[in-house]
């Protein structure tokens, strides 16, 4: 179903709001984040969130409806992520669901994405992530699928992800065990991306906008990594060269 389609109004399960139109259309629910400026925060959320999902398009990071793109909104105990199974080209703000840091829905037409508990999980257990993206890009998605760490060979890899992007465990889509997953793995690294096995590539940041930076960045360093492999066997950089890289990244590059 179409966001279009299902404009027309289709009222939520019971306890739960209508359909776009009053709460959702206008941008969040009334009361959950304090009254007026609430919704305009969850409004705002709801804007930037759809537009996120562009970037998955663009860049090449997905397929069909698969993946998708959550973020905290700031102030609240709420996120908000992509509806189940709608065509990207069918997004639009009121389309996007406003769900608790339990990953159930509060407000929003469409049921939430198949992978809301895992967001949900890392939100309650990380409170620094105010982004999480997933999606099944190519060539990150081979080396989950072999269960393999990205080894940090070049530059840009030490830059922005402080190290290789570790493989986490593989865990059954639908409840919290891929958020499970997520925390335990990243807990020991500076990477905001992990290779969940057999599956895809989960990212994180202090916002969305980053933690799509981050699965851009995940997509284009498996693909050179991989390259690289098949012309050699590249040598990782060594951990104080790594190091140097990271925290000249981070305190020095781009506009200040």
């Amino acid at each position: 179903m179409t966001a279009s389609a299902a404009a027309g109004g289709s009222p939520g399960p019971a306890g739960s709001p209508g359909p776009a139109g009053s709460a959702s259309a206008a941008g969040g629910p009334a009361g959950a984040a304090g009254g007026a400026a609430g919704g305009d925060v969850i409004g705002e959320t709801r804007r930037e969130v759809c537009a996120l999902h562009a970037e998955l398009v663009r860049n090449g990071l997905v397929a069909w409806t698969s993946g998708n793109v959550s973020a905290r909104v700031p102030g609240t105990g709420l996120m908000v992520i992509k509806p189940s199974g709608v065509a990207y080209a069918d997004l639009t703000p009121a389309a996007m669901v406003v769900c608790d840091l339990a990953g159930d829905r509060v407000d929003g037409q469409f049921s939430p994405s198949s992978d809301t508990a895992a967001h949900a999980y890392v939100y309650r257990h990380m409170p620094g992530v105010g982004g999480v993206v997933h999606t099944h890009s190519t060539y990150a998605t081979a080396w989950a699928a072999r269960g393999e760490a990205i080894p940090c060979v070049i530059t840009a890899m030490a830059d922005e992800f402080g190290g290789e992007i570790p493989v986490g465990p593989f865990a059954l889509i639908g409840g919290d065990e891929i958020g499970r997953g997520i925390v335990a793995t990243l807990a020991g690294h500076r990477s905001p991306a992990v290779l969940m096995r057999s599956h895809g590539v989960f990212t994180v940041g202090p916002t969305a906008r980053d933690a799509v930076k981050a699965a851009v960045m995940c997509e284009d360093v498996a693909r050179t990594v991989h390259l690289a492999r098949v012309l050699g066997a590249p040598e990782p950089l060594p951990a104080g060269q790594v190091d140097a890289l990271h925290r000249r990244y981070k305190d020095h590059y781009g506009q200040r």
